[in-house]
C-alpha cells in the first residue's frame, strides 16, 4: 500500500509539486478522515504546506525556511484550481521587469474580486481587485515549477497609478517608473491605458514627464487629450483647492511627489 510519503515524493519525481486532497485520497485508496490525517503529518514535519483549503503544495529542502513554496511557483496552478483569471501586479510585476528598487514584502494577485490572502509559512499573497482583468495586456514569466502570468510593463505603469495604495505611494510609484520607463513602448502604453479610467494615465503622463521619460509620452498625452472631459487630482484622496494644474494632462497638482535616486 502505498504511504503519504512516497506519493508526495513520486509527485516531486514527476516534477508535480501541487496536489488536492482528493488526488491524495484517490492515489492512496484511503478514506477522507484518514487522507487528511496522514497530510496533516507531512505538514507538520514541513513537507508539505497548504496555501488554500483542500490544495497543497510540496516543499522541497531549498524551501524548508519559508514553510511553503514561492508564491509565484504555486498561484498559477491554484488559480487554475479556482477558475480564476489572474496576473501578477504592481510591486511584484514591476519585480519581474527589473525594478527591485523595493521588494515587495507580499506576492500581489490581480483577480476580478476581491479574495481573502493567502498566509502560508512566511509566503503571503494578497489579491487585489481589478475591473476588465481578463483585458489586461500580460506576458508569462518561467519559474522553477512553470510559467506565471503577469502584467506587461506598460500594464503594470497603469495599475501602479492607480492603486499606488498597494504599491507605497506616489512616491515610490514615481520611482519604479523611473525603473521601467526605458522599457515602455508608445502604443502599447496607449492600449494598456485604454483598460483604466482616463485619470489614471493623466497620473501616468505626468509622473513619466516628471521623471524624464518623455519617449513613451506622445501617444499617452494625444490619448489624454482626446478623451478627458475633466480634470483630476493627482493624488486622489488630498483636497485639490488652490492646487497648481497642468495643463498638458489636465490634471490637479495637489501634492508633491519626488522619485528616489
Amino acid at each position: 500500500m502505498i504511504t503519504a510519503r512516497s506519493y508526495i515524493e513520486s509527485l516531486a519525481a514527476a516534477g508535480q509539486y501541487h496536489f488536492t486532497t482528493e488526488d491524495a485520497r484517490r492515489s492512496l485508496g484511503t478514506s477522507a478522515a484518514a487522507t487528511k490525517l496522514a497530510l496533516s503529518r507531512l505538514t507538520k514535519q514541513g513537507l508539505i504546506a497548504s496555501p488554500a483549503r483542500g490544495f497543497h503544495v510540496i516543499v522541497p529542502p531549498e524551501y524548508r525556511r519559508l514553510g511553503s513554496l514561492p508564491a509565484d511557483q504555486f498561484i498559477p496552478t491554484l488559480m487554475e484550481h479556482s477558475g480564476l483569471t489572474y496576473y501578477a501586479g504592481l510591486l511584484s510585476a514591476a519585480q519581474f521587469h527589473g525594478a527591485a528598487h523595493h521588494r515587495p514584502q507580499e506576492f500581489q494577485v490581480m483577480v476580478a474580486k476581491n479574495r481573502r490572502g493567502i498566509e502560508c509559512g512566511s509566503v503571503r499573497v494578497a489579491f487585489i481587485a481589478r475591473k476588465r482583468v481578463e483585458e489586461i495586456p500580460t506576458q508569462k514569466f518561467n519559474t522553477p515549477r512553470g510559467t506565471v502570468r503577469v502584467s506587461t510593463v506598460e500594464a503594470t505603469a497603469i495599475d501602479l497609478v492607480g492603486y499606488e495604495n498597494h504599491a507605497g505611494g506616489l512616491d515610490q510609484v514615481a520611482t519604479i517608473l523611473s525603473e521601467l520607463a526605458e522599457q515602455l513602448d508608445a502604443d502599447k502604453l496607449v492600449e494598456a491605458a485604454k483598460t483604466a479610467p482616463i485619470s489614471w494615465a493623466q497620473r501616468l503622463g505626468y509622473l513619466l514627464e516628471l521623471v524624464d521619460a518623455p519617449t513613451a509620452l506622445e501617444g499617452l498625452k494625444s490619448y489624454v487629450r482626446a478623451n478627458v472631459k475633466v480634470g483630476a487630482p493627482l493624488a486622489p484622496s488630498v483636497s485639490r483647492q488652490d492646487t497648481p494644474r497642468s495643463k498638458d494632462w489636465r490634471l490637479f497638482i495637489n501634492t508633491d511627489v519626488e522619485a528616489e535616486t
